[in-house]
């Protein structure tokens, strides 16, 4: 305990000063800042609809501190805020390097500090300010995104194809048929049945939650450790983008049947339709665009060129994923594939650098943000230990389903175990599910708090416990999708050193562009 303290006892040192500093100011801004409404939340996600127009404007202009632009928020708040985030993000990814454990554990740890249930400097989503945060956080996860596409070798991730395939589908599958048959026939009594909705419905709703991955999570401990080349990884983001579009298509469904829409076979197929179609559309489309659109912004002189170029091209896939009903980090994820193969990638992948590391800390502190550390607090006032039970078997389920997802790969000498757990967090994506029910009224509070339980433990549990099945494997049973021990394929093997995070020998441009 003692070795553990001196490793973290500077970090400590300058948290308790950035306490000292923004005691008296910054932590007082949570109480201004949350007095915006639903309503006003529901203002700013209409880009076209002002705050005097919205109609419910029951709190005057002076009372919500309302800045003279009318759209309610100040951008000194804003600013304190992101300083926050940033400044006690990085501090306790610092802390949970110096005992062992990866960057993003520290991260989800400091959103759970700044979040509303202990220090409540982030401010809940449905609130002006926290749409503002979420947007940063959005920014975070795309450019993260961008970063594993860049990394990401086409051809070899198509040759991890059925694997991953196999991955995604069994792990879509087994987790939502277990917490179906869970809820269905042991039916918990941890709370007012909502009227009018369903048991099944219920049911139908608590699987589907479990059906998330969320590939940051993983993606960054891989990223970290620098194990993006091996097979393992590439199954493991495969899987999870297959995921992601799977989990479109079930979010559609559990929303339609939300609304109380019948969901038909057609209409579930048009939605599968344009999340792959999109995916494949820009794959193939920006590999013939983007060669010709970069070697114009290489002739170009003025500062940053490159860098803003690469950025806003990641930016408008995901922009354009979202508006044909695909997610905003597979379009993110393609622009990266489509840049790796690029004669600037080596300069994209060495300017992006600095901005990740600003932007992606932010959306992992506003994941770890939404928990409810009261959940598990004996005593508390949210405490139940009913719902901590139902949280606890769901949490079970979730880790079962998708680890025996990693055993659907046939081919021999891959960590199967490590692809099961890399596929486990829930992470954002879990929550957005839960809210859905929650705001529909088929989930009642004390199901949605068990249901957050599944997403909290399931998020946090996975980052220590993947490092150290990875580490512990090592590379010496080599990448059997290569045939070489430890190594790369020697077409790969420039590419590689340059993407390898441990790398020093990456070719520098001299230039400022």
């Amino acid at each position: 305990m003692t070795g553990v303290w001196r490793r973290i006892r500077r970090p400590a040192a300058v948290l308790a000063g950035v306490w000292i500093v923004f005691g008296s100011s910054a932590w007082e801004l949570p109480g201004r800042l949350f007095a915006d409404s639903p309503e006003a939340s529901e203002v700013t996600r209409s880009a076209s609809a002002p705050v005097q127009e919205s109609g419910h404007g029951e709190a005057s202009v002076d009372e919500a501190g309302e800045a003279e632009d009318g759209h309610g928020l100040e951008i000194s708040h804003v600013f304190l805020i992101l300083i926050a985030i940033l400044l006690v993000g990085k501090l306790f990814g610092e802390a949970a390097e110096r005992i062992g454990q990866p960057a993003v554990l520290g991260e989800l740890l400091a959103g759970v500090i700044l979040g509303g249930s202990l220090l409540g400097v982030i401010p809940p989503s449905d609130t002006q300010m926290g749409e503002v945060i979420h947007v940063f956080a959005e920014i975070g996860v795309s450019i993260l995104l961008f970063e594993i596409g860049l990394e990401t070798d086409l051809k070899e991730m198509f040759r991890v194809g059925k694997e991953a395939a196999a991955v995604a589908l069994v792990g879509v599958v087994l987790p939502f048929g277990l917490g179906f048959l869970y809820w269905y026939t042991s039916n918990p009594a941890i709370g007012i049945h909502p009227e009018g909705i369903d048991f099944w419905v219920v049911a139908i709703f608590v699987g589907a939650t479990l059906t998330a991955t969320s590939v940051g999570i993983t993606a960054r401990v891989l990223s970290d450790l620098g194990k993006m080349h091996t097979a393992e990884a590439r199954i493991i983001i495969g899987a999870a983008v297959i995921d992601d579009v799977l989990g479109i298509v079930i979010l559609a469904v559990v929303a339609g049947l939300a609304g109380g829409v019948a969901v038909g076979v057609l209409a579930v197929g048009k939605i599968f339709a344009f999340a792959v179609g999109f995916l494949v559309l820009a794959v193939v489309i920006g590999n013939r665009a983007a060669p010709y659109l970069f070697n114009i912004v290489d002739r170009m002189r003025v500062r940053g060129v490159l860098l803003v170029t690469a950025v806003c091209f990641a930016l408008l896939l995901a922009a354009l994923a979202d508006l044909s009903g695909s997610a905003m980090i597979i379009g993110a994820f393609a622009a990266g594939i489509i840049l790796s193969s690029t004669n600037q990638f080596d300069a994209v992948v060495e300017r992006i650098e600095p901005v990740a590391d600003v932007f992606t800390p932010i959306f992992f502190v506003v994941v770890g943000a939404p928990v409810n550390v009261w959940l598990f607090v004996p005593g508390s006032e949210d405490f139940s230990a009913g719902v901590l039970m139902v949280g606890l078997i769901l949490t079970v389920i979730a880790i079962i389903g998708k680890v025996l997802a990693g055993f659907a790969v046939r081919t021999p000498g891959i960590n199967r175990a490590a692809i099961g757990v890399g596929m486990v967090p829930r992470g954002e994506v879990g929550l957005i599910f839960a809210a859905i029910g929650l705001r529909e009224g088929i989930l009642s509070n004390a199901v949605y708090s068990a249901v957050l339980i599944m997403v909290i433990l399931s998020t946090f549990l996975v980052p220590p416990i993947l490092k150290q099945m990875l580490q512990a494997g090592g590379d010496e049973s080599g990448d059997p999708m290569t045939g070489d021990a430890g190594l790369p394929a020697p077409a790969e093997a420039m590419a590689l050193t340059t993407l390898d995070p441990g790398d020093t020998h990456v070719d520098r441009d001299p230039s400022s562009r």
